[in-house]
């Protein structure tokens, strides 16, 4: 057996063949003039290529890029009882704003003023506004334009289809605006039956409104000031006794304040 092919420092190639292998190598051939380059009158001349050529991005766009970082847009939800007073009016000064808001009633049903104290219009969660509007014009529009529940659910039909519940809804919210305490109340003890299955936090914030036309117009425009310092805040949980603290000073309604999770 060749001993080269057991020792590694024997295994290497004859300096006659690899002589004779050089003199028969053919001349390589000219080289394709690199891209840019252009050729006149057999001269071939180059354009040097940008450093930030083909769309690369330069160092100062990639440090601008990593310093933003995104941002999602919080979505608020105003609950009331019954889905149209105070929660549609702050659902309506926040959409006009600009705002990612929905709404919704903490109440069994939805109640309207009737005929008389003791007899109130009910309706279920989901009625359209619509049916309702034409019934209650049906029955007494005098009536119902004097006490602004037909100019109120007007305003409704215009902004959402029905009124919707709470317990039924399954949408996550980040913060939601609860209209008087017992909203809050029922708000937290849902959610909280609900058991937290999705580990995600929500901010409840009740701001005390009374149930009438003048006092929502009132609230409304707190609850957008409100919104406004939640949504530019940069860690809401973090700033969010500080917002609480300038809000109480500016607006006359009392506030609490709960983290609970969906």
């Amino acid at each position: 057996m060749d001993p080269r092919r057991r020792d590694p420092r024997l295994a290497r190639a004859d300096p006659r063949l690899q002589r004779l292998q050089n003199n028969e190598q053919t001349p390589s051939a000219t080289p394709t003039p690199p891209p840019h380059a252009s050729t006149e009158n057999g001269s071939v001349s180059s354009t040097p290529i940008p450093s930030n050529h083909v769309g690369l991005p330069s160092d100062s766009n990639v440090a601008s890029s990593s310093s933003t970082a995104y941002k999602p847009r919080p979505l608020f939800c105003v609950v009331c009882a019954s889905n149209q007073n105070r929660s549609m009016e702050g659902h309506n000064v926040l959409s006009k704003a600009g705002f990612r808001v929905i709404s919704s009633g903490t109440g069994s049903a939805v109640r309207l003023p009737g005929p008389s104290i003791d007899k109130p219009n009910i309706y279920s969660f989901g009625t359209p506004y619509q049916t309702i509007f034409e019934e209650l014009n049906a029955q007494d529009p005098r009536l119902y334009s004097a006490n602004g529940v037909l100019q109120m659910i007007d305003r409704n039909r215009r902004i959402k289809l029905a009124p919707e519940r709470w317990q039924e809804s399954k949408t996550v919210a980040d913060i939601v605006f609860t209209c008087e305490e017992r909203c809050f109340d029922a708000v937290c003890d849902d959610l909280l039956s609900r058991g937290g299955e999705f580990n995600r936090p929500v901010h409840i914030i009740n701001i005390e409104i009374k149930d009438n036309h003048e006092e929502a117009l009132i609230a409304g425009k707190a609850m957008l000031e409100l919104a406004t310092a939640i949504e530019a805040s940069d860690d809401i949980d973090e700033d969010i006794d500080v917002i609480l603290e300038t809000q109480q000073e500016k607006h006359p309604h009392g506030l609490l304040h709960a983290v609970a999770f969906y």
